[in-house]
């Protein structure tokens, strides 16, 4: 247990279960909406560019969505039970689950939007560097890859480098952040690679941005411009913002409380119950990310904006950049790059 048990405490509006279960199910329904219509549009695209990266974003939003299904499953119970976690998981099999599903579940959105920007940054900064877009079975698998290599980290504790303990208010389990070897090499591993994550999506991410915007602004193809590639930019800077503003604060909070943990060399026992407060609520931050994240699809779709903004008309791709290309060159990219 990583910390104090004070039952008074547990009565804290930070720790209210109609909090949590007010985030789960407005979660739950964001998410289920966003698939929805991810799997609308899906179904009407003939560009490959854009169908792989719906894929990613089905992906995320399976992830988010299945990420609050199952950790609202035992934190909201416990919430309304209050069962003792000594008699119902004696063998800390539920605590290792939690723990586990906290940190699978937390780290893929980072991954897959790390790996969502790289694929967005070859496509906008080199697209004659490959004939054909990714294929949607491609796609899939580098999700499954994110999945799997989250799914090892998540392992970790479990194969003995750290281990999962249960947090205040004693509703959840995550990575323990007490002076021993092994959790602070977990919690390093842990922090260290969501902060690279963020940041290689934000220099991916800016580099594109940068594309574009020269594209937008060229004398020649200003009456040209690329309105899926910037609708895919403008949702995946919209995911990477999100990321950064509830991702953030935690995964910094988690490197400074371990560095600052050092010198005990394993005689804390207990975190500071003031820690363990500010690491609750930098989880309620982190919550807002699966919830927001399917918003920036639905709500940022040229289908929602030319509503807004009638101007806004479908125009030639990617090759309006290259006027001058070999005929044959540019019926083959035209087959693979021209979006709807």
């Amino acid at each position: 247990f990583n910390a104090t048990d004070g039952h008074h405490s547990v009565q804290n509006s930070i720790t209210s279960p109609w909090f949590s279960t007010a985030f789960g199910l407005i979660g739950l329904c964001s998410n289920l909406f966003a698939l929805c219509v991810l799997l609308s549009s899906s179904r009407q695209l003939s560009s490959r560019a854009r169908s792989s990266f719906l894929v990613f974003l089905c992906g995320l939003v399976v992830t988010d969505f299945m990420g609050l299904l199952v950790t609202a499953s035992v934190i909201i119970p416990y919430h309304f039970i209050k069962f003792s976690w000594a008699k119902v998981d004696p063998g800390c099999h539920l605590c290792n689950f939690l723990g586990f599903s906290m940190v699978f579940f937390g780290q893929c959105p980072l991954l897959l939007g790390a790996t969502m920007a790289g694929e967005r940054f070859f496509g906008i900064n080199h697209p004659f560097s490959r004939s054909t877009s990714i294929s949607k079975r491609r796609a899939w698998s580098i999700v499954g890859l994110v999945w799997g290599f989250s799914c090892l980290l998540g392992l970790l504790p479990v194969l003995g480098l750290g281990r999962y303990t249960l947090q205040y208010p004693g509703s959840w389990c995550f990575l323990t952040l007490l002076p021993d070897t092994g959790n602070i090499i977990f919690c390093l591993l842990f922090a260290l690679l969501g902060i690279f994550s963020v940041l290689l999506s934000f220099i991916f991410n800016t580099v594109s941005v940068v594309t574009l915007c020269r594209v937008y602004h060229d004398r020649e193809s200003v009456q040209r411009r690329r309105d899926s590639e910037v609708e895919m930019m403008v949702q995946l800077v919209g995911i990477m913002i999100i990321a950064t503003i509830c991702w953030m604060p935690l995964l910094i909070f988690i490197v400074q409380t371990v560095l600052q943990q050092l010198p005990a060399s394993g005689q804390v026992h207990l975190l500071p119950t003031q820690t363990q407060k500010m690491l609750l609520i930098y989880i309620r931050m982190v919550t807002w990310n699966q919830i927001l994240d399917p918003w920036v699809y639905i709500l940022f779709r040229r289908a929602v904006l030319q509503r807004i903004y009638p101007s806004l008309r479908p125009r030639p791709s990617i090759l309006s950049l290259y006027p001058v290309l070999n005929p044959s060159l540019r019926r083959k990219l035209t087959a693979d790059s021209v979006l709807q």
